[in-house]
């Protein structure tokens, strides 16, 4: 049984090698956060510094849990040991992002083989017959509208990321209307949905300053949601792509 599920888990890790690297959205992808490692280093105080944890969110986020990274104190070998660490993290980080774009061009593997497409039945069309049914003609639309956001739902690694996306929501929610010092209660749930929720963050920071100020929790809870569906969305689909080719028929 363990060499099963060892077998089962090399492929899948070569899959999302692939999807991470042989297009060109992923690959462009990896040589701007690449660039943005460089500037880092070169330009160490300038606003471009945190270009690389933007780049990787939401996973590089998760990083504040760790127990290692940049300005661990111990010495200079478990400092060494330290940044090795946060570096190897953030490289997956990337390459988790990168296979999410790969997953976004990749042809999907239910697609039906060109060949047998001329087997198939022909559907009349109600055009050809003189008339058209505009409820007919509505449901596949219906139907397309309410298949996008299915993927954050279908398999475990999005419902998990939902799960976090909704404590995290949820904490802010109540230290803002029950708690008399909500503090910095908005950076978990601006950090399980970067970088779609830093646009959430700006948006209500927009109107904590104007005369709705009373809306700018709301606006923010909805726009952290929305983030954080998208985002579910998306490692959903990375789900599918990476259970894709188990799941294939052999021929």
């Amino acid at each position: 049984m363990p060499n099963a599920s060892r077998r089962r888990r090399i492929p899948r890790l070569r899959r999302l090698l692939a999807l991470a690297t042989d297009n060109r959205l992923a690959r462009g992808y990896l040589a701007v956060l690449a660039a943005s490692v460089l500037v880092m280093f070169l330009f160490p105080d300038s606003g471009f510094a945190s270009a690389p944890l933007m780049l990787t969110a939401p996973l590089s986020f998760l990083g504040v849990l760790l127990p290692f990274g940049p300005g661990t104190g111990g010495g200079r070998a478990v400092e060494v040991l330290a940044i090795g660490l946060w570096t190897v993290w953030l490289l997956l980080c990337a390459l988790v992002n990168a296979a999410v774009l790969g997953a976004l061009v990749a042809r999907s593997a239910t697609t039906a083989p060109a060949g047998a497409r001329g087997s198939l039945p022909r559907i009349p069309d109600l055009s050809e017959q003189g008339g058209t049914d505009p409820a007919r003609s509505a449901r596949p639309r219906l139907r397309g509208l309410t298949a996008l956001p299915a993927p954050a739902v279908d398999n475990w690694l999005a419902r998990g990321y939902l799960a976090v996306v909704t404590a995290a929501l949820g904490s802010f929610l109540y230290a803002v209307y029950f708690s008399p010092d909500p503090g910095f209660a908005g950076i978990w749930p601006l950090m399980a949905t970067a970088p779609l929720g830093i646009l959430a963050s700006l948006v209500a920071a927009a109107a904590e300053y104007s005369s709705l100020s009373w809306l700018s929790p709301l606006i923010f809870s909805v726009g952290v949601a929305l983030s954080g569906l998208v985002n579910a969305t998306l490692l959903g689909l990375l789900a599918r792509r990476l259970r894709a080719r188990e799941a294939s028929p052999a021929t």
